[in-house]
């Protein structure tokens, strides 16, 4: 399933997850909310680990979901669209950030985040604004605070 999606609402983009429970609860919120989820492949953990299954219980549908075999097949299948990338290293909030309806926010792997190669190919880069003292939050928690503030900032109507 690697093939491109038309689709107008939010699209969350994970590279190369690596903790199952935390997949699992993103598309738990991606479903609940309405959102497209992208995952690049490949993954640190197969989609039949009982981790995985526990936590997505029956909120997977393979539909609001594309894979790509690489970050090369996910950056060829997205000319032309705005990618945004969440990272701790970003100067601009997410609560000054203008989000528009058709964005795909990108988040990096739990244990790395993304390569720099991947770093000099976006140019929005975004944070969650936090006390200075702390490092990050968990990955699901920060997919689910992102996308509402998306979903907020774009009025964008689940169906």
């Amino acid at each position: 399933m690697t093939h491109k999606r038309l689709f107008s609402g939010p699209k969350i983009a994970l590279y190369e997850p690596d903790i199952p429970q935390n997949t699992a609860s993103i598309i738990r919120t991606c479903s609940c909310l309405g959102a497209h989820l992208e995952i690049i492949e490949p993954c640190g953990f197969l989609f039949n680990d009982k981790r995985f299954k526990r936590v997505v219980m029956d909120y997977l549908d393979e539909k609001m979901i594309t894979f790509y075999k690489d970050s090369e097949d996910f950056f060829a299948k997205k000319k032309g669209e705005r990618i945004i990338l969440m990272t701790t290293k970003a100067k601009t909030g997410l609560d000054v950030f203008k989000f528009k309806k058709n964005d795909t926010v990108l988040f990096g792997r739990e244990s790395a985040g993304v390569p720099d190669s991947i770093h000099k190919k976006i140019k929005n880069k975004i944070k969650i604004p936090m006390i200075k003292e702390k490092r990050s939050l968990n990955l699901a928690v920060s997919v689910a605070i992102t996308l509402s503030e998306n979903l907020r900032q774009t009025k964008w109507i689940m169906k």
